[in-house]
């Protein structure tokens, strides 16, 4: 992998009264390479801003994660580039679902990750929010 993680760890043992499979770290280095930094990406389409139409947790994260990868790969990298998120969520009670599918996009990846539960998003229809950064190594991709 082209950055070093400190300390990694799965959330199935770090919380094991929530049924979680994250695979996180403490710290990642990296050296070098392209800076990516994504905006808060919400359920909605990056071609036209159109919300998903779908009030579900699993849903509208599926469409978060979905959009992180696209601008990733546009930027020339892929998720094993991710080393930050930040998920922001609207109700405590969806934090299993959304990190459940959160997890299924970074699987072996080891990002650091920050949630919070905040009181509203832009739009009242959000239920979750992820902003992120990537390191796409230098040489990726030539």
């Amino acid at each position: 992998m082209a950055h070093t993680r400190i300390r990694k760890f799965n959330t199935g043992e770090t919380y094991p009264e929530q049924n979680l499979d994250n695979d996180l770290c403490q710290a990642v280095v990296t050296q070098g390479g392209k800076t990516v930094w994504l905006r808060g990406q919400c359920p909605q389409n990056l071609d036209d801003a159109k919300n998903i139409n779908s009030h579900d947790p699993v849903e509208q994260t599926h469409k978060v994660m979905q959009n992180i990868k696209q601008l990733i790969e546009e930027a020339g990298g892929e998720m094993a580039h991710l080393v930050k998120v930040v998920v922001y969520i609207t109700d405590v009670r969806h934090r299993e679902a959304v990190y459940r599918t959160m997890g299924e996009y970074i699987k072996g990846v080891h990002p650091v990750s920050t949630g919070l539960v905040v009181q509203a998003l832009a739009r009242p229809e959000w239920l979750v929010e992820i902003d992120g950064t990537a390191v796409i190594p230098e040489g990726y991709g030539a």
